[in-house]
């Protein structure tokens, strides 16, 4: 199943990528005339430490579909630690959509992970304040990220599970804590069929398509650097699973994007 790319109507929205770092940074033209050829009208370049954010700012400053985030991810350990007062205030910049990438991953950090748990926090405190969604980043600390979620943020935060890769239970849960989905390049791998049955379980309202790019190239382009051109790959694997036509899976997971990040659940006057 192809995106029908000669449809002008069709519109593929990359809810995740890194498009400020070295892989990219250096043919941005290239890469928003590849996404433009892709039908990929949209990119939120997401933050992962404060010292490289006018980077993601000046991205999204220039180019008109290119949105940012503001926030810390749980695996930077040597960088400047955000407070929530600091984030509150960068994300008044006016393409500044989400707090994040934020959350907990005990896969790389080992010993005392309290000091990602405060973080994470302090990000949730930052999302109640501007009323922005969180981005959140989780592996292999599902019960935890759930756990501080109810606590602290049940019922005063929204955001995304970015990059999915946990179980149909995490799913579920999230969803009901106001939370979607989002699906990478992991999707379409051929050792995935864990997490294609969560997106063939879960509902396509609460379903985001992703690069996180330059990681996790989606097949047929698995081992290279990742695009958000290459986002419609993972859309195209998405509508397989669903045994749903690729546009109407495009539209749903144009106007998740819009509902959660723009405030708007009509995308008739954005797009």
């Amino acid at each position: 199943m192809a995106a029908n790319l000669g449809n002008v109507s069709m519109q593929i929205i990359d809810s995740h990528c890194h498009i400020n770092f070295p892989e990219l940074g250096e043919d941005i033209e290239g890469i928003l005339k590849r996404m433009e050829e892709n039908s990929v009208t949209k990119a939120l370049c997401v933050s992962v430490q404060l010292e490289k954010l006018d980077e993601i700012l000046d991205l999204a400053t220039k180019y008109p579909n290119i949105y940012a985030s503001v926030g810390v991810h749980p695996d930077n350990e040597n960088c400047e630690e955000p407070t929530t007062a600091q984030l509150v205030k960068l994300s008044n910049h006016p393409k500044v959509v989400a707090i994040g990438e934020t959350g907990l991953d005990y896969f790389r950090t080992k010993g005392d992970t309290e000091w990602q748990r405060e973080r994470f926090r302090t990000h949730i405190d930052a999302a109640k304040i501007t009323q922005k969604p969180l981005i959140i980043h989780t592996r292999e600390a599902g019960n935890d990220t759930l756990d501080i979620l109810r606590e602290q943020g049940r019922g005063k935060v929204r955001g995304v599970m970015h990059c999915f890769t946990e179980t149909l239970p995490f799913a579920l849960a999230s969803i009901e804590l106001g939370f979607l989905i989002s699906f990478s390049g992991i999707l379409t791998f051929k050792n995935a069929e864990d997490i294609r049955t969560v997106a063939k379980a879960i509902p396509i309202d609460s379903i985001m398509v992703e690069t996180d790019s330059p990681y996790l190239a989606p097949m047929p382009h698995r081992g290279k650097t990742n695009e958000p051109s290459y986002v419609r790959f993972v859309l195209e694997e998405l509508a397989r699973v669903k045994e749903l036509p690729v546009d109407v899976v495009a539209q749903k997971t144009t106007e998740n994007f819009h509902t959660l990040f723009l405030n708007s659940e009509s995308t008739e006057s954005i797009l």
